[in-house]
């Protein structure tokens, strides 16, 4: 991987050697491209003296040394001044926002939060530094062959696709390929693009309504349900099991009330038997959660958990709704990458583990951690702070 990147450094810093790896690179995609749907001369057409876009970052998968907590990734963006913007925004389409959610059954506060956190309500949109052609853009990012390779490679293929419904013009949208209002990739316009305006035209970029419209046909094709919530803020009596904590089964929220678990508002559950997984985010002393399928089917829009922490969020400020009822544990101390590295190691060594040693804690690393916390008496929660690493690095 190191070597990859070294290469790529080199082809993106030298403009001749890019431009004629970048050109057989190409070339030697085309047959596969047709063979996924895409045209021959539109391939040749719109890939015909085609240069790297110097502007894509450098994309070969290296980790960052430190973690973003999840509370410093919310505090970005959800803001007084993007919460009132946001409420703004919406009264100023309250029509619409009320047509397409009755239409598709999606909380139209939701379809908000993500317009909100993808493009600042559109005002992104006219930033030509931000959003450019994609076709170039998605090129440059193939050619990187990051980790995504694939999933990269099928967007490249769907924006020629869609740049050929456009009459050969690439569709514009950010360096990664998302495209319009709500930033849907090329691969899900093409899958679940809508037409909301009934102009006989799908245009995410000049369409709210289509955007919106597309977005919540991708989420309910995702398995959103209709009328309920991403989840709920609770508490957690002291002698709780974390490792209870878990989302690879859903449970109804009977299981957890019976349990001693409550909203934090103090209301009562309207449906106890809504499936929940809990959710602690920032260990026992932070926020905890019970989310729903909801909390998932944004996971599948944007795998990150703190982008669907953000957008639960701010769809409840939009509401209306204050902020978490239980402070984040600011003051936090979390290892490093090499660090990160080393705890995923010693779980592997215990035999708690069995993933990759690519110092990304996701859910995986943290059950295994919170198996190792059982194991010491511990309060399971999963979460791996710098302590964590001192605890494994000592067995």
């Amino acid at each position: 991987m190191r070597q990859l990147a070294v290469l790529i450094v080199l082809l993106m810093t030298n403009p001749a050697l890019a431009q004629s790896n970048f050109s057989a690179f190409l070339s030697e995609l085309k047959a596969e491209a047709v063979a996924r749907g895409v045209n021959p001369a539109t391939y040749d057409a719109l890939t015909a003296g085609l240069t790297p876009d110097p502007r894509v970052p450098n994309l070969v998968e290296t980790q960052p040394e430190f973690t973003t907590p999840v509370w410093d990734y919310i505090d970005t963006r959800v803001n007084s001044s993007r919460i009132n913007r946001g409420m703004a925004a919406l009264e100023r389409n309250a029509q619409l926002f009320s047509a397409i959610g009755q239409r598709y059954g999606v909380d139209p506060y939701l379809l908000g939060a993500i317009w909100g956190i993808e493009t600042d309500y559109g005002a992104v949109l006219s930033n030509t530094d931000l959003i450019r052609p994609i076709v170039r853009s998605l090129a440059t990012v193939t050619f990187q062959q990051r980790t995504r390779y694939a999933e990269d490679k099928a967007d490249f293929f769907a924006a020629l696709i869609l740049a050929e419904r456009n009459g050969g013009t690439s569709p514009i949208g950010s360096w990664a390929g998302a495209i319009g209002h709500l930033q849907v990739n090329p691969t899900n316009v093409i899958a679940h693009g809508s037409d909301g305006d009934a102009d006989g035209r799908i245009d995410l970029h000049d369409s709210l309504a289509d955007a919106l419209a597309t977005s919540a046909k991708f989420l309910r094709d995702l398995g959103y349900q209709p009328g309920i919530d991403w989840g709920f803020e609770v508490s957690v009596p002291q002698n709780f099991d974390y490792l209870l904590a878990t989302r690879d089964e859903l449970r109804p929220i009977s299981f957890f009330t019976d349990r001693g678990i409550a909203r934090v508002s103090g209301k009562p559950f309207s449906d106890p038997r809504i499936p929940v997984f809990l959710y602690v985010p920032a260990g026992h002393t932070g926020p905890k959660f019970l989310m729903t399928g909801n909390y998932l089917v944004l996971k599948g829009y944007n795998f990150s958990d703190s982008y669907a922490m953000a957008v639960a969020h701010l769809t409840d400020r939009l509401k209306g709704a204050g902020t978490f009822a239980t402070p984040w544990p600011r003051d936090t101390i979390f290892p490093n990458l090499a660090q990160r590295q080393a705890v995923q190691r010693a779980l592997k060594n215990l035999d708690l583990y069995d993933g990759a040693v690519d110092g990304r804690l996701g859910p995986i690393t943290q059950a295994a951690y919170a198996r190792f916390q059982a194991a010491r008496g511990e309060i399971a929660d999963g979460f791996i702070t710098r302590a964590a690493y001192d605890a494994l690095a000592a067995q």
